[in-house]
């Protein structure tokens, strides 16, 4: 197999991520005697800034990490919450029936930067300056713009300059998009970033004083303070009205970071570990339960038998998602019987050699909620009446409300494993500039992610106060044998843990390294009810690239499947992945996105 790009192998320490310059910090965070945790937040921390349509300082971020000093798997939440004056019932008083999917309603929240502060108090090595100092650069002194951002920011420009001058103040260059390729800085951000600094070496004492300062200035000090005032503002959102929104400083006060146990399921040899169900995370590993069942290695992984199989297995674990997940401090989520044996031997009987048409939840009394499916078209944003300008009527053209709820923000994610064995897996998202304008003062949007709530009242997923919202954000770590062994995952919302177990099963059952099985052709439905706003789905439909063999594309017509063909590696699947062995350290990164980078030594 010709392979997009080297397979990286070294004993010192790997970095992947989906961006060159996050990967370049983390490693070099490495070369300065850091570990795998503080190179974690190094990149972490580049991707908030270089990568401003795909998540941001105000975004979220969970985090799933071996700690060989711990000896253990855990899990940190970055998710915020929902605000606590906000409910159902308020929404519904102001005529909504779904959360719109930006603007000030469904902001939460922003988690991210507790995480960083969480993993480097508790986990690293090194300081706030240290691991900070990569993306301070990057935002002051420029980074080349990607020319899908410009592109997004070029449709966004007039209604920035319209209803979101925050967010063209920043984003736009003398009133104008950016150019594609070209240097672009976020200096806003950048200062930021640099008071955080400044505020945390002020703290003085110890390293992890000096951490929980950083944390403090954020959540308790300017960044909260800003927040709590532009929430006060009423700005424009997909209901085609503005509306202030719900959160306060006291909000972002009240919220923590969180160390959580992994939820985990034992297949074959491996022992695969997952964020819970206020992520979407278990989901991939009812989807490995039914597949328990399946001679995969058998199959040929480019045939029809194992993408039908692996297909049909993941709308079933998927209607489980949607009719059971929701936060477990507020409701509780059957997992032990969604992953179980006998649980899925009875779903498995619902699999047939035929495309499934319907999302057929299992019965778990006393628990779930009622799936609403909306047909991909159906709802008022895919006939959008309001324009650019304000006014009611036909649209000349797509609004860029309408736009950014179709094309929401995506996410990035990383993957890093340093000389002592430490490992981490993590999927920064959120705080997209096309989810909310631009927080004054601070140079970056707060995460939109209470998109993912529903306004259903007896649904586990219901918006709450306090609340996390069911995210698709999940990174992944597997042990061989109990020892830690392989961290992956990739951006691309309710696909996130679709391609990341295609890449799984390719490595474990069909004997493909890490390279190969990222660079197989590449598969994902859309016959599940989308995570964002707002909220479709498109049964039978499912994605396939071209460099499937004719072969294989006939079958799966043949059975049913709606095919949409994308060109070799056009999917946004970003997967990234590394592993350990003894002390060899493996990493790669997809092609499929150009600024995908593995290195290590």
């Amino acid at each position: 197999m010709v392979l997009s790009r080297p397979e990286i192998v070294g004993t010192f320490g790997v970095v992947t991520s989906t961006h060159w310059m996050a990967t370049a910090a983390g490693m070099a965070m490495l070369e300065k005697g850091g570990n795998a945790f503080d190179a974690a937040v190094a990149a972490g921390c580049v991707l908030n800034v270089v990568e401003p349509d795909q998540n941001g300082p105000g975004g979220d971020c969970p985090l799933i990490l071996w700690s060989v000093k711990r000896g253990k798997v855990d899990v940190i939440c970055g998710q915020g919450t929902a605000p606590a004056a906000i409910s159902t019932d308020k929404l519904r008083d102001e005529g909504l029936d779904v959360m719109p999917g930006i603007g000030h309603l469904p902001t939460v929240v922003p988690g991210s930067f507790g995480a960083w502060m969480k993993l480097l108090h508790d986990y690293g090595s090194m300081s706030v300056r240290e691991v900070l100092e990569p993306a301070i650069a990057a935002a002051r002194d420029g980074f080349p713009m990607k020319p899908g951002v410009a592109e997004v920011i070029g449709r966004g420009a007039d209604f920035m300059k319209q209803y979101w001058p925050s967010s063209a103040e920043v984003y736009l260059v003398r009133g104008e998009a950016p150019q594609g390729g070209a240097l672009y800085a976020l200096p806003a951000m950048g200062a930021t970033y640099a008071r955080i600094v400044e505020e945390s070496e002020a703290a003085g004492g110890s390293r992890e004083n000096q951490v929980e300062a950083a944390r403090r200035a954020w959540y308790e000090g300017f960044v909260a303070e800003a927040i709590d005032r532009f929430m006060r503002e009423p700005v424009m959102d997909t209901s085609g009205e503005a509306h202030r929104g719900y959160m306060t400083g006291q909000d972002l006060a009240d919220w923590r970071a969180e160390v959580e146990e992994p939820v985990t399921l034992d297949y074959g040899d491996y022992t695969v570990c997952k964020a819970g169900p206020w992520a979407q995370s278990p989901v991939l590993l009812q989807q490995l339960a039914l597949l328990k069942g399946y001679d995969l290695a058998a199959m040929d992984p480019n045939g029809a038998e194992f993408v039908h199989t692996v297909q049909e297995c993941c709308k079933l674990a998927m209607a489980d998602r949607e009719a059971f997940y929701g936060d477990p401090k507020f409701v509780e989520v059957p997992l032990a019987r969604l992953l179980s044996e006998d649980y899925n031997a009875g779903r498995r009987k619902l699999i047939s050699a035929s495309a499934r048409m319907d999302l057929p939840a299992g019965e778990i009394p006393g628990f779930g909620g009622e799936i609403r499916l909306r047909a991909l078209g159906s709802t008022n944003v895919a006939n959008a009446q309001m324009t650019v300008d304000g006014e009611s009527g036909p649209p000349p053209h797509r609004s860029w409300t309408q736009f950014a709820a179709e094309s929401h923000g995506d996410t990035c994610h990383f993957d890093i494993i340093d000389r002592w064995g430490n490992m981490i897996s993590g999927t920064p998202s959120g705080g997209w500039l096309s989810g909310s304008p631009v927080v004054p003062g601070l140079g970056f949007p707060v995460s939109v992610r209470g998109q993912m709530f529903s306004l259903d009242a007896d649904h586990p997923n219901r918006l709450e106060g306090g609340k996390r919202p069911r995210t698709t954000l999940t990174p992944t770590l597997a042990l061989h044998q109990g020892e830690p062994y392989l961290a992956f995952g990739t951006p691309g919302g309710d696909q996130q843990d679709q391609w990341a177990l295609h890449a799984f099963l390719r490595h474990v059952h069909h004997g493909m390294n890490l390279q190969e099985a990222i660079d197989a052709p590449s598969f994902y439905t859309d016959a599940i009810p989308s995570s964002f706003y707002p909220r479709e789905w498109d049964p039978g439909h499912l994605a396939v690239e071209d460099h499937f063999p004719r072969a294989t594309l006939a079958e799966l017509d043949r059975r049913g499947h709606k095919l949409a063909i994308y060109e070799q590696w056009g999917h946004y699947n970003s997967m990234t992945m590394a592993s350990k062995r003894g002390k060899e350290l493996r990493a790669a990164a997809s092609p499929r996105r150009q600024q995908c980078y593995a290195i290590g030594r």
